[in-house]
């Protein structure tokens, strides 16, 4: 394996309070730190059986990978821009892995020594491109990897999160609950994904796993509100609208 690196984003640990300006200035560093880092987003499909069956798909028999461009990331409080030519998009919350060094073919029971820690991701979804594409026997890219698809909150560090394989993860839409589910429900597990992923391709420091949705998924509308947290931990906000270009009517 090649020589270790460590993680050099300033994480920050944002508990369930209201937020102050100086709170909020920190954890938009760290989010900001976390978004330049990085040099690929890999996204797990299907992770959770749940939502697998919802959507009418098949559960996997091992892990369906796709990537998503750095491009797509959103720091919380931005704006989710819906593409032309759509009415909405689909919301899909995850937990997002921050891979704290670089690694190549890891070994299952060492995975979790590459974390560097956690933050809380959506994988907005244009759900009718994705349909098309999937229909079509095309990649998702055009459905996933625009720009505002990935939001995503600061880091949390490693230690504040001694049990990822057992956290809540929840949605709401204008004050709705729509996603709430349990990491423990995901089929494949976070060694096994770093360990898996690795073998295909070099994880580097910064690079983010997303770990799949629980079931809900379904779509916002321009003018709508996002919130989403990992409870007992943090939380994000994000706005929806439609996307403008300067210049066209």
């Amino acid at each position: 394996m090649s020589s270790i690196k460590t993680l050099t984003l300033t994480p920050r640990f944002i508990p369930h309070k209201p937020r102050n300006h100086r709170t909020m200035a920190t954890a938009a560093a760290a989010s900001r730190n976390l978004i330049s880092i990085g040099t690929k987003i890999i996204a797990v499909g299907r992770n959770y059986a749940a939502h697998a069956k919802e959507l009418g798909n098949a559960v996997p028999k091992e892990p369906v990978l796709f990537l998503k461009p750095t491009s797509s990331y959103l720091a919380d409080g931005g704006t989710i821009e819906i593409p032309g030519g759509l009415d909405a998009v689909d919301h899909e919350v995850e937990l997002a892995v921050v891979v704290g060094r670089r690694g190549r073919d890891v070994e299952e029971s060492a995975a979790m020594e590459y974390v560097g820690g956690y933050a809380l991701a959506l994988d907005m979804t244009a759900r009718e491109v994705q349909s098309k594409a999937k229909a079509g026997g095309l990649p998702w890219t055009v459905a996933k990897g625009q720009d505002t698809f990935t939001p995503i909150s600061s880091m949390l560090p490693k230690s504040a999160v001694p049990d990822p394989d057992n956290l809540e993860l929840w949605l709401k839409v204008d004050g709705e609950i729509r996603q709430k589910g349990s990491t423990k429900d995901m089929i494949f597990k976070i060694p096994f994904l770093i360990s898996h992923i690795s073998s295909i391709m070099t994880l580097f420091e910064g690079d983010v796993i997303l770990t799949g949705t629980p079931q809900g998924v379904g779509p916002v509308k321009a003018g709508q509100k996002i919130s989403a947290g990992i409870t007992g931990l943090l939380e994000v906000h994000f706005d929806v609208a439609k996307r403008s270009i300067p210049g066209r009517s």
